[in-house]
């Protein structure tokens, strides 16, 4: 079984506690991430996590499990094209 495989056959699920705690399941990829925001691949589409102090705290890349701490602002789900003018905006944040 390759790695894709086994994480397209875990559930995605999103748990907030307290807006400071959060852990997503189901996460194919992190696309980018920074202080303020976090950008996810997951089995249900792109989400982009913004907040303030966001930190990395767990990443388990066998079961697809994203653990981010700092206080959550908001929860996003993205469509396709979405995704690529929140990059470009990104990439051109970090390069001006």
């Amino acid at each position: 079984m390759e790695k894709q495989d086994s994480i397209s056959s875990y559930t995605h699920g999103v748990t907030l506690v307290e807006r400071k705690n959060l852990v997503i399941t189901g996460v194919k990829k992190i696309e980018n991430f920074d202080t303020e925001q976090f950008l996810l691949e997951t089995n249900m589409g792109f989400i982009l996590v913004k907040g303030e102090d966001l930190e990395l705290i767990k990443l388990d890349t066998l079961q697809g499990n994203v653990s981010i701490r700092g206080l959550v602002n908001g929860i996003n789900y993205l469509e396709e094209n979405t995704k690529k003018t929140k990059e470009n905006g990104i990439f051109n944040r970090l390069f001006k």
